[in-house]
């Protein structure tokens, strides 16, 4: 298979990851609907993953064992921001939470420029203060402190951190292929979930699940598209197309997530935080803008 042809099919996968995450947050909110309120839905859609993703990575568990242990911790940080993320869906409103998500180019900017000593182009400085003018923006909009209002949006912001510290992590130590990779990342979302199930919402009665076998079979089902099949397809992606193309193309979660939830759940944004969301889209492109060469050594 040619270059360009692989190009063509890694990008088509990530617009598809992109749409697909979009729409993550309907499982999410139909089991909360079935009585897997708080991180119990979580919970039980990334126990699912594991299931699926468990023979491919006891196929792969010597690669795991020699893997670098901060490496496997990074993955595993990187799911447990991922489970603050799809909580989040459960407190806040769809569009919000998927646009504080995307504020990753300001910590990473801060990361690499503080804490790895990195050195950082003047497009990613640019980034930052873009990110953190529309963070304001969308969280002033009603007026106030420009802070998060609800459990769902600190869950979102909290995450996004997390995520920009372990994706740096990964990338300064990471080696493992995609299947055992993804099998970490939900092992270390169950955790998080494991971690948070009894302060968010107490064990759920058999009244409230109104029966195990629906809510179970779309959590397996959900485990296994999401968090199996579209995270191991998008690790493949990665390591074939160039992070500027991954960025762009994984936005189409942004307007697949924000069109769906204004037409299922009537969920809409104010002139503001529109405004504010744009500014923060806008910082990731920034984020991804090509450097010169010579910037590009240096980050």
């Amino acid at each position: 298979m040619n270059e360009a042809r692989i190009t063509l099919i890694a990008s088509a996968i990530t617009l598809t990851t992109g749409v697909i995450w979009g729409l993550y947050w309907l499982p999410v909110r139909a089991l909360a609907d079935h009585g897997f309120a708080g991180a119990w839905g979580t919970l039980v859609i990334t126990l699912g993953a594991l299931i699926v993703l468990a023979p491919g990575a006891y196929a792969r568990r010597f690669d795991i064992a020699r893997s670098p242990k901060f490496a496997l911790f990074s993955i595993a940080l990187g799911g447990a921001a991922f489970a603050l993320y799809s909580i989040g869906f459960l407190y806040g409103r769809v569009a919000l939470i998927i646009l504080l998500w995307c504020l990753t180019p300001v910590w990473s900017t801060l990361i690499a420029r503080f804490i790895m000593g990195w050195p950082t182009p003047a497009l990613r400085i640019l980034a930052m203060i873009v990110g953190i003018v529309g963070l304001a923006l969308m969280l002033g909009a009603g007026g106030g402190l420009p802070l998060p209002r609800n459990v769902g949006e600190w869950m979102s912001l909290l995450g996004g951190l997390l995520w920009s510290i372990a994706t740096t992590g990964m990338r300064a130590k990471s080696t493992l292929q995609p299947g055992p990779s993804a099998f970490v990342f939900a092992l270390g979302a169950a955790a998080a979930c494991a971690v948070l199930v009894p302060i968010l919402h107490p064990t759920p009665t058999v009244q409230e699940t109104q029966g195990l076998l629906a809510p179970l079979a779309l959590a397996l089902v959900s485990g296994a598209l999401w968090w199996g099949l579209s995270l191991a397809a998008l690790l493949w992606a990665t390591q074939r197309i160039d992070p500027a193309r991954i960025g762009i193309l994984m936005m189409t979660e942004v307007v697949v997530g924000a069109a769906s939830a204004a037409a299922l759940a009537h969920e809409t944004l104010s002139t503001l935080e529109m405004a504010g969301g744009a500014l923060v889209l806008a910082a990731g492109v920034l984020e991804l803008w090509p450097v010169k060469p010579a910037q590009r050594e240096q980050t």
